[in-house]
């Protein structure tokens, strides 16, 4: 069972219980969030409220998630993008909006189902939620993803990522205009101490180090290509905000008026590993998703 704990902000006062937590995780639905407050899973300061409560500034919020149930976790045909596969390894293009792994609130739809549907044989170390999954990328952002078919491919790619020799390269549309060419930015991620809903930039934080060059500027934006020497939680998109430059269409760290994009503007485009098996260099590519393609061409035209 997990347990956090959620103090409400200033911001938040006056909201109602459900709405705020189910905006903590992505992946919790607010009919999920209903349930678990009818059942007592979460709490305000030590007692049971209706998902209606309007919380206040200060409130302490106690928030405990039952174990999913695994029964209701089915293969999915849904004609996944297969870029790579052989009985150790597989790489898939992951579309923007489609869940990783199944959690509460999500059990259909995710790429683990896809994948228990594609194949049958998956890597079991992450547990019978992430079968195969080595890392993951956000609900809305797309592209490429390796994933283990067998505990041997799995502790070899993870290996991998341990020691930054995985090579990840994003690309993103961000902010304003970059006064530079390329820059690092090196910088600890860990929770946001006056927001338990995002991470942040903090002294206390794991090491966090993104790599980017500029690609194309437009008017108001930037078009940049950055390279992942860690994989933090939301790493590009809070790096980037630390910098000045968040990223376009981003609900969670972008600005209140921003494109309408259904999410950010963040493709993991490239993804190069050492095969766990042979030792062979692989690498792949994927083009940019048509709805972000036709967002730069909108740029491009002055539109």
């Amino acid at each position: 069972m997990e347990k956090m704990d959620h103090t409400i902000l200033e911001h938040e006062a006056n909201e109602r219980l459900d709405k705020i937590v189910s905006s903590i995780r992505e992946e919790w639905s607010r009919s999920q969030v209903q349930q678990w407050i009818k059942e007592g899973d979460i709490t305000v300061n030590g007692k049971k409220e209706k998902a209606n409560y309007r919380c206040q500034a200060g409130d302490l919020v106690e928030i405990e998630v039952p174990e999913p149930e695994l029964a209701d976790i089915e293969p999915e045909d849904l004609h996944l993008d297969i870029y790579y596969e052989d009985a150790d390894v597989l790489v898939v293009n992951k579309p923007k909006g489609m869940v990783v792994h199944p959690s509460n609130g999500h059990f259909t739809g995710t790429l683990v189902n896809g994948l228990m549907y594609h194949c049958k044989d998956l890597s079991g170390i992450n547990g019978v939620l992430r079968p195969g999954i080595v890392h993951r990328i956000d609900k809305d952002t797309s592209g490429l993803l390796m994933v283990a078919k067998n505990d041997y491919a799995h502790e070899k790619l993870a290996a991998q990522l341990s020691e930054k020799t995985v090579t990840r390269k994003y690309f993103a549309l961000v902010h304003g205009n970059i006064p530079h060419e390329a820059g690092t930015i090196d910088a600890p991620i860990g929770r946001d101490p006056a927001d338990r809903q995002r991470m942040a930039v903090v002294d206390n934080g794991k090491d966090a180090v993104t790599h980017f060059h500029v690609l194309e500027r437009f008017d108001r934006y930037t078009f940049i290509e950055c390279r992942l020497e860690t994989g933090r939680t939301h790493q590009i998109r809070v790096h980037m905000k630390y910098i000045g430059h968040p990223l376009a269409g981003d609900p969670k760290y972008g600005p209140k008026k921003t494109i309408d994009f259904g999410g950010q503007a963040l493709h993991a485009g490239v993804l190069g590993f050492c095969h766990p098996r042979t030792g062979e260099t692989l690498t792949f590519e994927a083009p940019l998703p048509d709805d972000f393609a036709h967002l730069l061409n909108t740029m491009r035209r002055g539109l």
